[in-house]
């Protein structure tokens, strides 16, 4: 049986994040074979060219994580109709020095929770844009935003029954895609 690590990168370095939070809850729907490794990107430095030969000690984690992946998971909120920062941070991170990017083929699951009526669609689009330019074939169908209610998650992390569904077919959805991509 092949084993499957997937990196979970999740946009919100907030303590009580709705995006933590959901990223926590669909893992539990993932097979036995799938395993999943939180990524740190708080403590990334902002990127800057002038250091691409001599990377801080959290940028080499950070790109030797997404390396040994097999694939990854975005869980991203949105900020002003967009990605936030510290996310767009660790991909920029993670594509350079050019020619050397960690992110090139691998297969992407992209998700998110807002309390904005739309959820995440628009930062989740943006984000698309993104991985499509660093060739991370990325997974389009089902889509997962979720408006982040009161009640969405209950005091155990794991989600309510109304979304359960949901997310056990996105997440097969996933492991299929990463299973059709895997290199």
């Amino acid at each position: 049986m092949s084993n499957f690590e997937i990196a979970v990168v999740v946009g919100s370095l907030r303590k009580d994040s709705y995006n933590e939070r959901l990223a926590h809850a669909i893992i539990k729907f993932a097979p036995s074979d799938f395993r999943f490794k939180f990524v740190e990107i708080g403590d990334l430095p902002l990127y800057n060219q002038d250091f691409d030969l001599t990377p801080a000690p959290s940028v080499e984690r950070l790109r030797g994580i997404i390396k040994a992946a097999k694939g990854v998971l975005f869980v991203t909120p949105e900020y002003n109709r967009s990605i936030p920062g510290v996310l767009k941070n660790a991909i920029d991170h993670g594509s350079r020095p050019y020619g050397k990017s960690v992110w090139v083929g691998k297969p992407a699951g992209v998700i998110g929770a807002s309390i904005g009526a739309i959820g995440t669609a628009v930062a989740q689009q943006e984000l698309r844009n993104v991985l499509a330019y660093l060739d991370m074939p990325t997974l389009g169908q089902p889509e997962l935003f979720l408006n982040a209610t009161d009640g969405l998650f209950d005091e155990d992390e794991n989600i309510s029954l109304k979304s359960e569904e949901f997310l056990k077919t996105w997440m097969n959805a996933y492991v299929n895609w990463v299973k059709k991509h895997t290199r």
